[in-house]
């Protein structure tokens, strides 16, 4: 029976790299398997878990914040932040670039999604950013990696989902995720900088007639209100949960509530806005909740045909210290998030390893961070991370698949770097 649990988790992956859709391939394949190897009457606990799931309070967190996100990218605040920020930045080598960073973090904290944080700051910098002299690869690979910060900076949609699978406090979660996405920031800026002082020609400051249109009449003020939107919607989020005042899913309604105000504010709110809002949040939730039913029937199944009992041993056997067996799960989900997303790595691969880091007493929170870090780096691995598809279909016919791939790579052994310092020194998560 362990083995056929094996072939179950080898012919998932399997039909899933081959194109199938990825909810019903877990829980369609899960169940013929039931129907062939164990007793029937085994699922009739489906629909209780499945209650339990939609029922979660944790997981309504998941819609709101998604509308939040969708919202704010209607609203043209990311179009007002990196025009100030560029004008901001401009007169040294390497400026756009910063701007797209600070930007780009200014956005994870604000939305959190980031295929929407991609595409506009794809569609708004990276043709600016050519124009002016940007090497392809530095600009690509620059609004890539920022584009993805919205998967370790709170408030992320992954470390809810990953609280959920875990069973720990999303709240402590953010709380441990602050430091490592500041300290992820740090590093890009630094790379732009020691890179646009060692190469001026692939990062040149922007002219003075190009500041000056940026600088028109009035700039003081757009710059203010361009940064103080954000930082308003970010204190009422983060601030209320961090505080204790609100738990993540009323934080999450705020924060929802919120973007409403500032789409309105920005005189952007109209019913045809609410209902371009309202439908890609139910897409999105609706393909979310059905990977996480169908990933549900896959850990029953898989848990009654004795996988779980198939991994302790295959550890066992090989007397792998907690540290290794780390180490594997993170090399596994690296080169999981080559070829799928990772939602599915959150519902297939977690949920079967999380017991044995029960088993092993490790720091839960550390685990999630180191997760959350580790998936992120899915986005940008080629070549199937979806950031990289994402700017391919914004950018201009003359930045090639190549030069995408080639700017995202610096960043992607920044991250793995940055991984690697916090499984040695996981008291950085506690720093704040």
């Amino acid at each position: 029976m362990e083995i056929i649990a094996l072939i179950l988790f080898i012919s998932l992956f399997l039909l899933m790299m081959y194109g199938y859709p990825v909810a019903y391939t877990l829980g369609g394949l899960s169940l013929i398997y039931a129907l062939c190897f164990i007793d029937w009457t085994a699922l009739e606990i489906l629909p209780t878990r499945y209650m339990s799931i939609m029922t979660n309070q944790v997981l309504i967190a998941v819609p709101l914040f998604v509308f939040m996100g969708v919202m704010l990218e209607k609203s043209g605040i990311a179009a007002r932040l990196l025009e100030t920020t560029a004008a901001l930045f401009g007169r040294r080598p390497g400026g756009l670039a910063i701007a797209v960073i600070v930007v780009g973090s200014m956005l994870a904290a604000s939305t959190g999604i980031v295929g929407a944080t991609v595409v506009t700051m794809g569609l708004i910098s990276l043709p600016i950013m050519l124009r002016r002299g940007y090497s392809p690869e530095l600009a690509t690979g620059t609004i890539v990696a920022s584009g993805t910060l919205g998967q370790i900076i709170p408030p992320s949609i992954v470390l809810v989902l990953l609280g959920s699978v875990l069973q720990v406090s999303v709240g402590r979660l953010f709380r441990a995720a602050l430091l490592p996405g500041i300290g992820l920031v740090v590093c890009y800026l630094f790379y732009v900088i020691a890179r646009s002082v060692m190469r001026p020609q692939e990062a040149p400051s922007l002219s003075d007639e190009i500041l000056s249109e940026y600088k028109r009449s009035g700039y003081g003020r757009r710059l203010i209100l361009a940064w103080l939107l954000p930082l308003l919607l970010i204190a009422l989020v983060l601030g209320s949960i961090l505080a204790g005042i609100a738990s993540p899913t009323e934080a999450a309604g705020l924060g929802a509530a919120g973007a409403i105000i500032l789409a309105a504010v920005q005189r952007q709110l109209s019913l045809k806005v609410l209902q371009e809002a309202c439908s890609e949040t139910t897409l999105l939730t609706g393909m979310v909740f059905m990977i996480l039913m169908g990933a549900s029937c896959f850990g029953f199944v898989f848990r009654e045909l004795g996988g779980d009992e198939l991994l302790v041993q295959v550890i066992s056997s090989h007397d792998l210290s907690p540290r290794m067996f780390l180490v594997v799960v993170m090399v596994l989900v690296f080169v999981a998030g080559f070829f799928i997303d990772f939602i599915e790595i959150i519902f297939i691969i977690v949920p079967i390893v999380a017991p044995l880091f029960v088993l092993y007493d490790m720091d839960l929170v550390w685990i999630g961070i180191l997760l959350a870090m580790n998936l992120q780096t899915s986005f940008l691995t080629p070549p199937f991370g979806f950031s990289l598809f994402y700017l391919k279909g914004v950018a201009p016919p003359e930045v090639t698949t190549a030069q995408i791939y080639r700017g995202v790579l610096p960043y992607l052994g920044i991250q793995l770097l940055f991984l690697v310092l916090l499984m040695v020194w996981p008291e950085i998560i506690y720093l704040l």
